[in-house]
């Protein structure tokens, strides 16, 4: 699974998100938050304080093309070949 690393969190997607529209799963220190990345909201939150949410955001923020361009690839990658 494709991982980025960014400010000590790390940002992943799984192959079986792949019918999902593009979103992150953010981990650190045993906790874990789904951000969808267009438009940029909160799907689900499991440890995280509002101050770590909001800085996860402003990454997701910052780093949306990078994240994009990521999960394309992979999804791209991933596809069936003819």
């Amino acid at each position: 699974m494709p991982t980025i690393v960014i400010d000590g969190f790390r940002f992943r997607f799984y192959s079986s998100d792949r019918f999902e529209p593009p979103h992150v799963h953010v981990l650190r220190d045993g906790k874990e938050a789904k951000v969808w990345t267009s438009p940029i909201a909160l799907q689900h939150n499991y440890g995280y304080t509002q101050r770590e949410l909001r800085e996860i955001l402003r990454l997701v923020g910052a780093h949306a093309e990078r994240l994009l361009e990521a999960w394309n690839g992979y999804f791209t990658d991933l596809a069936p070949r003819d």
